[in-house]
């Protein structure tokens, strides 16, 4: 029996673990998107002002458009390592009162729309969206010359 303690602490710890690692990282990856976001939207609004070359415009759209799909893909890597500890904390949360199985409660209906993925897929849409925009001002301004 005491083994079969220790089999299931090890266990508890090894999965809640993999959870913490990767809802941390999925939120410190958003961070770094967002900080990015800013620089290149930042660019984009320096290169208006100093009236810079339209090349530089396309390569700055690109890099939006790569980030923000490149981050996107980052996100659902995270979701997807985020649910394999799932079922596991969900069998050993069944020696908790119901009022506190967190994670069995999670699937209770709730709005679909306010979830951090939402959040994040609408930024993630809105930047690729900036980034199309850019791509084409710099193909207008080369067309138009």
């Amino acid at each position: 029996m005491e083994a079969s303690m220790d089999d299931a602490d090890a266990e508890k710890q090894y999965l809640w673990e993999h959870f913490k690692l990767n809802a941390d990282q999925r939120l410190k990856s958003f961070n770094f998107f967002v900080i990015f976001s800013i620089f290149a939207d930042g660019g984009v609004f320096a290169a208006l002002d100093k009236k810079t070359h339209s090349a530089v415009f396309l390569l700055i759209g690109v890099f939006i458009c790569l980030l923000s799909v490149t981050f996107f893909l980052i996100d659902r890597r995270s979701q997807n390592l985020l649910r394999l500890a799932v079922p596991g904390l969900k069998v050993f949360e069944q020696r908790f009162p119901p009022h506190s199985r967190l994670f069995t409660r999670a699937e209770a209906p709730a709005p679909t729309v306010v979830r951090y993925t939402v959040a994040f897929n609408i930024l993630f849409g809105a930047e690729l969206v900036f980034g199309l925009g850019v791509i084409a001002y710099g193909l207008k301004l080369i067309y138009l010359r």
